[in-house]
């Protein structure tokens, strides 16, 4: 006697089996605030063309290629304290008044960006400055 479709075991089949669709996960999500690199090269590049000086001038006098200091500028590499205390340098700046340059922009940033980023807002004087890891 013949058994009912429903209780019949299904074919095996050969087939490879498909892999499940899954989507792809950023592996590094954007950052919610600029880069401390960008920042310090917007400081730097609005300093050098205030001055009216070419990135061969400033590069020159910091003993930095051009191409070295193009990136940093446009936030591609991030220099050491060595470097950006000789960019400084090259600019009639200290390493502070540039650190508290790029610590004012942060600043500003995080207030336009944030309601609650007034609260931890740091005040930017001779003295005080901060750095962004």
């Amino acid at each position: 006697m013949s058994r009912p479709l429903a209780d019949q075991p299904a074919p095996v089949r050969d087939e490879p089996a498909r892999p499940a669709l899954v989507r792809p996960v950023p592996v590094h999500p954007a950052p919610a605030e600029r880069l401390w690199r960008e920042l310090v090269g917007e400081e730097l590049r609005e300093s050098r063309l205030a001055r009216g000086e070419s990135l061969r001038t400033v590069a020159g006098r910091a003993r930095v290629s051009p191409q070295y200091l193009s990136e940093i500028e446009r936030g591609f590499k991030e220099p050491s304290s060595e470097i950006l205390a000789a960019l400084g340098g090259a600019l009639e700046r200290s390493l502070l008044d540039l650190t508290s340059g790029v610590a004012e922009r942060l600043q500003s940033r995080a207030g336009a960006s944030s309601p609650a980023a007034s609260t931890n807002a740091v005040s930017v004087t001779a003295g005080a400055f901060a750095l962004a890891a």
